[in-house]
This record gives structure tokens, sequence and C-alpha cells, in this order.
């Protein structure tokens, strides 16, 4: 009900609203000061006035009036009858003096009481007489073409101007020329109208009247009917002097032709007319346009005026590869038609697509005031929060006669994870999109066993163990090598033969002196003892049977480090022999002494001689192995023997084991930055990223494991899955072929099994080099030779890998780009560059140089740029 009501009243309003009655005036703008003139006031509406009221005023000499008139008109639309009525009260008025006058409103009283009001109107009077003005266009030949004689037309009387609203104006400023045909003849129509062409300006058209309306004009104090043929904004593209052609129209006029004869006061009835055509052109016209200051900004978009700017998104929420737009109108007056879009710098990863251009503007200005709508559409292909940087845009301010830079933004926004992009979908632009790995493939499980960590930087080869065991090595066969060559001596020598021999031979004849006593047989006892000691004296102290005296053995004895008393104990066994073997058997008991004293003084004689250095010498040698051995280990283990290690460890495994990443992430960093390290550890870490789905991260500690370890398995197979995860794919330039081989053999092993590896093959080259040295076969010789070639060729390939896998560790120059998406520059600045392509997190890159904090970076496919080293983590 209440709905109904308030169309009812609704519709009485609009009834009321249409049926209001309304006054106005109709009066010529301007008149001559000898000239009688008429002021009409029109009342429209269907209530009858009452108590029409207007005073003409002192300015003005009231010559007749009012005279009333009415008229009504009656419309039939749709069977729908309206009617209107209108009435009229003129009056006749003439001028006083000149200049400018206000005609005074009239009023009138409707039924009801309501009063209306026409509203005053100004009328200028110039001092011109009325015989030299022109008749209004449309009345028929009784008008006199004043100044000309009958029959002709004066340039006075018909001419056409070109107007324009400045004079001086810059490159770029909007210019109203207005294109007017002013007469004060009867014409009747128009021919071959031409129009210039503006060269040098844009030109737009505002104006062309197809029914052209003279309307009184004061010309120089003439009253002409002036007309608007056309109208037009102009707006210089270059600067100098620009000359704009005349325009052209030829005028069909109606003259009067005065009969031939003498003047009669029938002249006037009589006089008949011909029509004429007056060709009428504008003069030449120049405009002085100016260049534009120099130093115009960067931003500069070819705007002259007053504008401002705005920038908005056209969807508050945003989904990855969905499509909105950025939205930026430039509003204001000038040259809004020849604005350009404004440069904007879309955040790496927005597909931005060409951009639309609307334009609303004032056409009775000729678009020179109104807004420009450039609509930028583009698609995320990332979610995560993204900022386009403020829009900068400049303009030439004609007032202030200086640049103005406008600003817009910056637009922030949040893009939220959408639907994968079809595969037919486009790419984006500098880096191609690579698919999901399918469904059935997930990386291989942690490792559970508590790893050998090592402190980090730390590597086997080259280090003071390794160089001190490859010494040890050295040095033990070239002690060989001089032992070998001394036995070989020695061997050759007779008399040290019987001299080393000497002992062996006394244990022998002693040992058969022992049988004699165990048989009993006296005589033979004392022969076989008195050989034993005789000979082992003749071949220890090299006597010969010549200079064999029981002197000269006490003094050799002596000479050579054996006591006094031992050596006159050894005299004394020998006259002890000599004498039993000449005597009475004197009984076992005194057999069993002498065989017991030889024994003990042979003994003895062979410590004293010997000395202890050679089993001093022993020791020594041994203990230098064991240090090397010992400081032969590249770290100290620490996960093995360090309980604290031990539990973290543990702990991080049964985390993982539960499904809680965080604490099991929290647990293996706190061994990382207890300045330990291993393959293991770094691949676990990896794993707990991966199941999080921060994948740059895993990528990265895969790679510091594979860092680490080349030929760890598991890493690299969990490499390969995460891999899949980021969305670069990068086709690598293919690596020459046996350098690819060389790579594939040495990521085989670690360096530190490389290494190890490097002193087994160094120490079997030794050994064949000894039995190159030291043989007396020839086959022998030839083996040991070839062996030792190979041995040192694999020696030396061994160390070589090993260096390799440690260079590569202690290069920092391969990261991890670890920004959702960050943008390659051709120079290391933000301004002055030109974005090369865009890259995403996860990407691996090489760097080859630094400024500041810009990083030269090469991809895999041989690409280079420049990037920020916050968007990137060093393996």
């Amino acid at each position: 009900m209440k709905k109904l009501l308030l169309l009812i009243c609704l519709a009485f309003y609009t009834l009321a609203v249409s049926a209001q009655t309304t006054m106005r005036v109709d009066v010529p703008n301007v008149v001559a000061a000898d000239e009688q003139f008429n002021v009409t006031f029109i009342i429209e509406g269907d209530e009858n006035p009452k108590d029409f009221t207007w005073s003409h005023g002192d300015d003005f000499q009231l010559v007749w009036g009012p005279q009333q008139g009415r008229s009504t008109s009656v419309q039939i639309i749709n069977g729908k009858r309206t009617s209107s009525s209108q009435f009229t009260y003129t009056y006749i008025l003439m001028p006083k003096k000149t200049g400018e006058f206000t005609i005074p409103a009239a009023t009138a009283r409707l039924k009801g009481g309501r009063q209306i009001s026409s509203g005053t109107a100004s009328v200028e009077v110039v001092a011109n007489n009325a015989s030299s003005s022109a008749s209004s266009p449309g009345q028929g030949g009784g008008s006199r073409q004043s100044g000309t004689s009958v029959g002709t037309i004066s340039d006075n009387d018909l001419f056409m101007r070109f107007t324009f609203d400045r004079k001086n104006v810059v490159v770029g400023e909007p210019v109203t020329a207005t294109l007017k045909l002013y007469q004060r003849v009867n014409i009747a129509g128009f021919e071959d109208a031409r129009f210039p062409s503006f060269n040098g300006f844009w030109s737009q058209e505002v104006e062309a009247p197809t029914n052209i309306e003279f309307q009184r004009e004061n010309v120089d104090g003439n009253i002409y009917y002036s007309a608007v043929l056309r109208k037009y904004v102009l707006i210089p593209q270059q600067s100098g002097q620009l000359t704009i052609d005349p325009a052209e129209l030829v005028c069909v006029v109606n003259i009067r032709v005065t009969p031939s004869g003498g003047v009669s006061i029938f002249d006037s009835f009589f006089e008949d007319q011909r029509t004429v055509r007056k060709r009428v052109m504008t003069e030449p016209y120049t405009l002085n346009v100016s260049p534009l200051p120099a130093g115009a900004p960067a931003s500069f978009g070819g705007g002259v005026g007053k504008f401002s700017i705005s920038a908005a998104l056209s969807k508050d929420s945003l989904m990855t590869h969905e499509a909105a737009s950025l939205v930026v109108t430039i509003k204001g007056k000038g040259n809004v038609s020849l604005l350009e879009a404004p440069k904007v710098s879309f955040p790496p990863d927005m597909e931005v697509y060409d951009t639309k251009v609307s334009e609303k503007t004032d056409k009775g200005t000729g678009g020179t005031s109104g807004s420009k709508v450039y609509e930028f559409p583009f698609i995320p292909r990332s979610h995560g929060d993204f900022e386009i940087p403020a829009i900068r845009y400049s303009y030439y301010d004609i007032n202030a006669r200086k640049y103005v830079t406008l600003t817009a933004g910056p637009v922030k926004y949040h893009v939220e994870k959408g639907k994968e992009e079809p595969s037919s979908a486009g790419i984006v632009q500098g880096v191609s999109r690579s698919g999901v790995k399918s469904l059935n493939e997930d990386i291989r499980y942690i490792a559970t066993k508590i790893p050998a960590m090592s402190a980090k930087g730390d590597f086997f080869v080259l280090s003071s163990g390794w160089w001190i065991l490859l010494a040890v090595l050295a040095a033990s066969a070239f002690i060989l090598w001089l032992a070998f060559r001394r036995i070989a001596a020695r061997r050759a020598d007779i008399v040290g033969t019987r001299t080393r021999k000497a002992s062996k031979m006394a244990v022998r004849r002693l040992r058969q002196a022992g049988e004699f006593l165990k048989q009993n047989l006296y005589t033979a006892f004392y022969e076989e003892l008195h050989k034993a000691l005789v000979g082992y004296v003749s071949d220890k102290l090299n006597i010969s049977v010549a200079d064999f005296s029981k002197d000269t053995v006490a003094r050799q004895l002596s000479d050579n480090g054996v006591p006094q008393e031992l050596a006159a104990e050894f005299v004394g066994l020998i006259d002890a022999c000599e004498f039993a073997r000449y005597s009475p058997d004197a009984g076992h008991d005194a057999m069993e002494a002498h065989y017991q004293t030889a024994v003990r003084v042979i003994s003895s004689i062979e410590s004293d001689m010997k000395g202890k250095k050679t089993s001093g010498k022993g020791r020594s040698g041994m203990l230098v192995i064991a240090f090397a051995l010992m400081m032969s280990a590249p770290a100290v283990c620490h996960a093995a023997g360090d309980p604290y290690i031990d539990s973290l460890w543990n702990s991080a495994t049964s985390m993982y084991s539960q499904g809680q990443w965080d604490l099991a992430l929290k647990d293996y960093s706190s061994i990382a930055a207890a300045g330990l390290e291993s393959a293991a550890l770094y691949c676990n870490m990896g794993n707990v990223y991966f199941k999080i789905e921060d994948y740059p991260h895993a990528i990265l500690y895969y790679e510091r494991a594979l860092k680490l370890d080349p030929s760890y398995a598991d890493a690299r197979y969990n490499l390969g899955i995460a891999s899949g995860q980021i969305q670069d794919r990068i086709d690598a330039v293919p690596e020459f072929i046996l350098k690819s081989w060389a790579r594939d053999l040495c990521y085989v092993l670690d360096s530190d099994a490389w290494g190890w590896l490097c002193i087994v093959f160094f120490s079997l080259a030794l050994a064949m080099l000894l039995l190159f040295l030291l043989s007396g076969r020839l086959g022998a010789r030839r083996t040991g030779f070839f062996t030792m070639i190979v041995s040192l060729l694999l020696s030396g390939m061994a160390l070589w890998f090993s260096l390799w896998q440690k260079s590569d560790y202690e290069r920092a120059d391969s990261a991890i780009v670890m920004r959702p998406v960050s943008s390659v520059k051709s120079s290391p600045s933000s301004e002055s560059s030109t974005d090369l392509f865009i890259l995403h997190e996860g990407t691996k890159v090489t760097i080859l140089d630094e400024v500041g904090e810009w990083r030269n970076i090469t991809l895999a496919d041989g690409r280079q740029g420049w990037m920020l080293s916050s968007d990137m983590e060093i393996i």
C-alpha cells in the first residue's frame, strides 16, 4: 500500500512539474541608438496570468505597448490529448543613450496567488543608426543594403572571420577556433563551402550546425547578423609559426534591381530582385606555438592543461589464473584526447595484456574536458602479497607554466591460490611452466641412523692427517728400501755373514752338546762345547786360527763392549773345556754346570754387543704411524659420542614419524646451529621442508646435501621430486661429454672416500717401486714398474676427484631463488634497467659477479641478468 501511495504522489508531482507555468523575455542583444525594438514577454502554461506588471525603466523610451496575444496548441499522441497555451506581452522601446543596459524583469500572478517572473535581459546600444543595420534574415526583398549601391554587395556587408580564444600557445595546448559569417544582406543560400585542413594541428570539430541561425552582434560599432558556421578545437603538434589556411564560402544573395528610367514614388512597388553569388573567405591566421620547456620528467605523458589521476583494481578479491584489471583514470581539462597511457610496473609473474583505452569527454568542448580511462588487464600466476609501485604521471600546467607530477598508489593487493591453470593457458613470459609430477611419486624416507657428523667445511684431503700419512708412507718406503739394501749388502759380506751367524752356529753346537750331556758322554760333550765357544768367538770377532789366543779373545771382547769379568769368565770356560778333555771324568754335575755357564755367557755377550737401539727405533716408528692414523680422520665424530646431539637426532626422527614437522625441523636446526653437518642431516631437513610444502627450502637443503656428498642417492632422488613442484623449468645447455663422464665418475664417492682411495693407491705405488728397485728378477721388476705407473695415475685421479668436490663445496657461487616471484634486470639498478625475464621460488642460479646488493646470475640455459641478493639464498 505504501508503494502504491508513493507511486501516486510521484505521478502527481510529475504532472505538476510538467504543467508548471513559466515566463521568459525575448529581446535583441544589440540595437542602434535610433532604433525601435521589441521586448516580448512570453508566458507558457495552462494557467491564465493575472496582474501582469512591468516597468521599462529610465534607460529606454516606451514607444508603444503592451500588445497582448494568446495562442493554444493541441497534441494527440497515442490517443492521449494534451494542450498548452501561450500568452505574449509586446512592448516597443527606443534607447535614450548608448551603452550596456538591463531590461527589468516582469511579474505576473497566477491562480492561487502564485507569482512568476521573467528575469532580466541585457541589451547593448551602439551609436550606429538603424539605417545601417541589416534587416532580419529571411525577410523579403523589401530591405535595402546599406552602404552599397543598388545591385552590388560590399565586403563590409558580407564577410567571414576566424576567431581564436588565444594566439600564443605551447605545443599540446588546446585552442578553440570559431568560424563566423557576418552579413547585412538578404542571404538566400550557401554553396561550395571549403574549410581548412589545419596542418600541424590535431583538430576536432565541435559545432557544425545544419540550420544556420543569425544573431545580432556588435562588430566595431556596427550591427551585423552573425552565425556560427563551424567551431573547432585545435591542439598544435609542433612548435613555430603555424598558419591556418583560409576558409571559403559562396553566398547566394538576393539584391534589388531598380527599373530603368526616372525615379518615381512608385519605384518601391515595382522594383525587381535578382540573385547574385558572392565568394567570401577568411584571412590566413598565424598562431605562435612555443615548444614545451626542456627537462620533461620521464613520466611525462604528453598532457598539457590541468589533470588529476587515480588508480584502483577492478576486483577486491583476486585468485591465481583469474583475470583482473588495474584501472587508471586521468581527468581534467586540456588535451585529454591526446593523453598517453601511464607507465605501470607490474610485479613479476603478472601476465599483462594489451591496454584498453576509453574516453569520456564533453563533446561541447571538443575533448578538452573530461577523463581518459586506461584499463590494464592482467592475470596473476602466483599467490601471495603483491604491490604495484606508485604510478607517476606528469603533465605541463599551462597556468603555472611548469611540469607537475601526479602520483597514484602504490596499489597493494593479495592473491589467493586458485585452481591450476588449464594446459591450454598462456605461458608466463620469460620462463616456461612445468607440470607437477604424477601422484604416485614421493620422496624417500629420512635417515634414521645417527650419522657421523663433522665440523662445517672439514675435509680429509689436504688435511694435516692426510699429509702426515703420506709422509709416513713415503718415509716407511724409504726405510724399507734402506733395510733391504743393507740386507743385500750383508749377504755379499762373508765376514759379516760369519759374524751375524755366529750366534746361530753357537746355538746349534750347544744344542748338540746338550744331547751329549743327556747321554752322559763326557769326552764328546766337552769337545762339542769347546767347538761352540771357540767357533762363536772366532766368527763373532772374526779371529783367524793363526791369530787365535786367549789374550786376543779377551782383548777383543773388551773392545766390543763386553765387561772384563764376562770376558775373563768366557776365557776361563775355554780353559775348563780343554782341561776336561784330557782329565778323568769329573761327573755329570760338572758337565751340567759348564753347560749352563756357556749358555749364560754367550747370551750375555750377544746382548752386550747388540745393544738396545733397534728395539727403540721400532717402538718410535710404531708411535709415529699410530699418531698419523689418529690425525688422518677428517673430524671428530660428534654424533656418536655427544649425548645431546644423539638426543636431538632421535627426537627429530620421532617427531618426523609422527608428522610433527615443525618440531622435527626445530631439532634438526639445533644440530646444524651447533656447527655440525652431514649429508643425512641436510637431506632430512629437506624432507621436513618438503612435507610443509616449502619447496624452495627443500631444494636448498637437498642441494647442500649433494654438495657435501654428491654420491648420496636419497638426496638426489628427493631433489628430483621437489624440483617437479616448482614453476620454472630450465633446459640446461648440454655439457661436453667427457666432462659429463668425469663428473658422473667423480660423484660415485664423496670427497673423503676419494681421499682415502688416493692414499691406498699411493701405498700400492710405493710397494711396486720397492719391488722394482729391490727385485733381482726381470719379470718382477717389469711387473713392479707398470703397476707403479698405474697406481700413481689412479692415486692422482682419486686426488683430483676429491679436490674437485672440495672446491665445489668451498665455492659459494650457487643459490636458490627464495622469493615467490623475482624479476631479473638487465643491469644492477631498479630504475635504469629493463626486466629481462622472471624467476620463481626454487629455481637454481649460478652467481657470476656482485655489485652492492645485486648479483649477476646465469641460468643453466645460458641466460644472464641481475637479481637482488635478498631474493636468493646461497647453497
